[in-house]
């Protein structure tokens, strides 16, 4: 096997080309180059079904493709035939074109639990409409976020709570409040305390862990009682939890919801959906205020919409979402058992739905560490694997997972040395990966 660094001066040349343009260096900062080892931060040339090349040549095998939105694999035929087709007829007018009707019409055929729904291009979008409507609809100042998910929106009601609120003004992160994923009684105290304040719960229905029996019909009963409204952000479980989503799979029906990532297959597309009488109010046939719920001049290009159809038949003609557990399960089965081996079972640690593993990188003390994590990535990195996390495609097959799990199992014997050193630092060979949400550059 492989086990070389990869050269890559291309990469670096362009990644400074990138810097003097481009601030951050990409343009979403999970992409950025300070996620990466030192030097070793490829800049892609092109993708075909699981595997990527840099623009140096080298091919990985690629997961957490497209930051969980290509999970069919990149360049789906079906998908770019699609495309390819609408691209030919236009892609956007002054007036609706008949593929919103159908796009639509396929969405909510798949996501039954929806009466209504409205495209957008990106998740925030999506999101902060959701939160806008929310209010509109309850009179209610404040957003409660779900404290354990990681990310909601680029907007201030969000961004104001995190590490990165340089910009936002105070006042407005503190109209955002937090309760604790899995605790009914910590909610319901937050809701009692904030008494007709609070004008939604918006959360992941589920994320590196099931949610715990009763928990998601608590928190409908409790939205209910407390007179608000009932958002899942479902960017990451839409499709890979089930085709209608994680409401779908659980059996719970948010008030909104929201949809992005694999619903284009990298195609810029979300979508916001939920109930009529809601929704509504961001339309023309209803008698209160209006709402300016979501417009955006590229939000139904007929090809992204076309896209989605495409993705959606996909999905259900041939059972996508089954693959993806299956290939995840087999995955995560292979890199533990790779970690026991080699000693490091409870340091390299597989977390997360099968459909959307993650991995986290544990120190001598069982803690969360970026140095273990630069030493761990640089050895896959070297074994021709691009993984900033384990989340599957449904492009993977048999080979590309044992490949992975022998490249696993090689970065597992570095770990295991470094451990029993109580130090990393000499196979880090520079400085250590960063966290994303944090004050300083």
């Amino acid at each position: 096997m492989h086990t070389e660094e990869p050269d890559l001066p291309r990469s670096r040349r362009a990644n400074e080309r990138l810097h003097a343009m481009v601030p951050g260096g990409a343009h979403t900062y999970a992409k950025g180059d300070d996620q990466y080892p030192e030097n070793l931060a490829p800049v892609i040339s092109h993708g075909r079904g699981a595997h990527v090349w840099d623009v140096d040549g080298n091919r990985y095998i690629e997961y957490g493709s497209g930051l969980r939105s290509v999970s069919l694999g990149h360049a789906h035929p079906r998908v770019t035939e699609a495309v390819r087709r609408e691209i030919d007829r236009g892609s956007n007018f002054v007036r609706p074109s008949i593929v919103e009707v159908e796009a639509a019409e396929r969405f909510l055929a798949t996501v039954p639990t929806a009466e209504m729904v409205k495209f957008a291009k990106n998740g925030s979008d999506a999101t902060t409409a959701a939160v806008r409507l929310a209010r509109a609809a309850t009179g209610r100042p404040r957003v409660a976020v779900c404290a354990d998910h990681p990310f909601f929106s680029v907007d201030d009601w969000f961004i104001g709570t995190t590490p990165m609120s340089a910009g936002v003004p105070a006042v407005t992160g503190e109209l955002t409040v937090a309760f604790p994923y899995g605790d009914l009684a910590a909610t319901e105290e937050l809701l009692t305390r904030y008494r007709d304040e609070v004008a939604c719960l918006i959360l992941e229905p589920a994320a590196h862990s099931e949610p715990p029996p009763g928990y998601l019909a608590g928190l409908r009963e409790l939205a209910d009682r407390h007179g608000c409204v009932l958002v899942f952000d479902e960017m990451i479980t839409g499709f890979r939890w089930s085709e209608a989503g994680a409401q779908g799979l659980y059996g719970v029906v948010p008030d909104l919801s929201t949809f992005g990532k694999a619903l284009g297959n990298g195609f810029a597309v979300s979508a916001l959906a939920g109930r009529r009488e809601l929704m509504e109010r961001g339309g023309l046939r209803h008698s209160g205020d209006r709402v300016f719920l979501l417009s955006t001049t590229h939000g139904a290009e007929t090809h992204a919409l076309a896209a989605a159809m495409a993705v959606q038949t996909t999905y259900t003609e041939e059972g996508v979402t089954a693959r993806l557990h299956a290939l995840g399960e087999r995955l995560a089965a292979g890199v533990r058992d790779a970690a026991a081996s080699m000693g490091v079972g409870d340091h390299v640690v597989v977390r997360g739905r099968a459909s959307n593993l993650v991995f986290a990188t544990l120190d001598e003390n069982r803690q969360p560490s970026q140095p273990y994590r630069t030493l761990f990535l640089r050895r896959l990195l070297a074994g021709g694997v691009l993984a900033p996390s384990f989340v599957v495609s449904s492009a993977l097959d048999e080979d590309d997972i044992e490949h992975t799990v022998d490249v696993v199992a090689q970065a597992c014997a570095v770990y295991r040395k470094a451990l029993d050193a109580a130090d990393p630092t000499p196979w880090m060979a520079g400085r250590a990966v960063k966290p994303v949400f944090r004050r300083l550059a």
